[in-house]
């Protein structure tokens, strides 16, 4: 959402009018409304109807109405029932490509008639949720317009795609609407290198790079106080294939090892975690160092991210880990505190945080070297000279990456 949100505030600088296409009634995980002061004077927002079954899922698993939806198969309090496994099995299989399907006949219908009447040059569609791709397959068809489509994560090889149980009718399904989408697009822009280079070489088609980025203009006024403690903050969701079990055990290790150690630890999640983080800080015996929070509003994020001492970013465990490349890096990178990055070596997320002299990049199972790398900022924390030496970090800011995608449009249009 930011990555779109941070586009429009920067398109106008670079002469271009953006009109928000939106639902009007959607359900989502959360909502922050600080995020409202990033949205320019005078944009044009349209917002539609759209019937989404999540009511339908929440009833059936039991959850209350109220009740937000989790993202990425997370699941906080227990492991997923019988209930929960057929859901998954439900809207893997009749939902293609996901629970936004709804939305896309009564959309096509409003945009053919709003696109022609209001001189629209040009329609972008970024997904997931892919469905809203399918209403720019349709408008292309239909009206023949110039279409750029950003794809902020993988389409069939999202991180989760294996666990939707898909039959092989919806799998093949999948990947036709998948191939449609980017063979009909005048424009495909991804967020990185690994997924420009798996589109490339499945479509033959020239993919363009936008990452996501930073804005200068998030940091908090006046100067913030660094945690006491020696504080590994996690900001954002922990889904179980981010649970970084290697890192528990060299903190376990550590807190045996290391005198005072465990008197300055202080693990902080910001956001959702999965039942098996909870289940491995018990078992690691962290859970007394264990400080967990709740979704926060984006300026109290950054703030957080500014104050810790080491900032953790783990990558997902999933066959797509080398192409994972999250916007949290890049609001990491404008915390200007070391980043701690559990993932592939060979990696986007470490690529970047090579490049940019960031932090520090382990593998998943590197325990030795993770616990020396722990080892090593904890004792410049103890000495007061704990910090980030990143330099190279101007290309990723919003405003600067807008400028590509000025670029991308003007030629689009040209």
């Amino acid at each position: 959402m930011q990555r779109w949100l941070k586009f429009a505030k920067y398109l106008g600088d670079y002469n271009w009018e953006p009109v928000i296409y939106t639902v009007k009634n959607g359900e989502y995980p959360e909502l922050d409304y600080t995020l409202e002061k990033d949205i320019p004077e005078n944009l044009t927002v349209i917002k539609t109807k759209i019937w989404e079954p999540y009511l339908l899922y929440k009833k059936f698993i039991g959850q209350k109405s109220t009740d937000k939806i989790n993202t990425g198969f997370l699941t906080e309090k227990k492991k997923p029932g019988l209930a929960e496994r057929i859901s998954v099995w439900l809207r893997g299989n009749l939902f293609i490509p996901d629970a936004r399907i709804f939305w896309i006949k009564p959309s096509v219908k409003y945009l053919l008639r709003y696109i022609p009447q209001n001189n629209i040059d040009a329609v972008i569609t970024t997904g997931p949720p892919h469905s809203l791709h399918l209403i720019g397959l349709k408008l292309k068809q239909q009206l023949n317009i110039k279409w750029l489509a950003d794809f902020r994560d993988p389409w069939t090889n999202i991180d989760y795609y294996a666990d939707l149980k898909l039959t092989k009718y919806a799998d093949k399904k999948h990947h036709q609407m998948e191939a449609s989408v980017i063979n009909s697009a005048d424009v495909v822009s991804v967020v990185g290198k690994t997924m420009k280079d798996e589109f490339e070489a499945a479509y033959k088609k020239k993919v363009e790079v936008i990452t996501n980025g930073y804005d200068e203009h998030d940091v908090p006024a006046g100067n913030v106080v660094l945690d006491k403690k020696f504080s590994i903050a996690h900001i954002g969701s922990m889904t179980k294939t981010r649970n970084p079990e290697c890192l528990w055990q060299a903190l376990k290790d550590l807190v045996a090892e290391e005198k005072d150690f465990a008197n300055h630890l202080q693990i902080e999640l910001i956001g959702k975690a999965d039942i098996s983080v909870t289940d491995n800080l018990i078992k690691y015996d962290l859970l007394k160092y264990f400080l967990k929070k709740d979704y926060l509003p984006h300026t109290e994020v950054t703030t957080a991210q500014q104050q810790a001492q080491v900032l953790l970013l783990v990558v997902n465990r999933t066959k797509n880990q080398k192409g994972i490349l999250t916007g949290k890096l890049f609001e990491y990178m404008l915390a200007k505190r070391p980043i701690l990055c559990v993932g592939p070596i060979d990696g986007d997320a470490a690529e970047i945080i090579k490049d940019t002299n960031a932090g520090s990049v382990v593998h998943y199972d590197n325990r030795d070297e993770i616990k020396h790398i722990v080892k090593d900022y904890y004792l410049k924390f103890l000495k007061n000279e704990l910090k980030a030496e990143s330099f190279n970090t101007e290309k990723y800011s919003r405003k600067n990456l807008t400028g590509s995608l000025s670029q991308l449009l003007n030629n689009l249009t040209a």
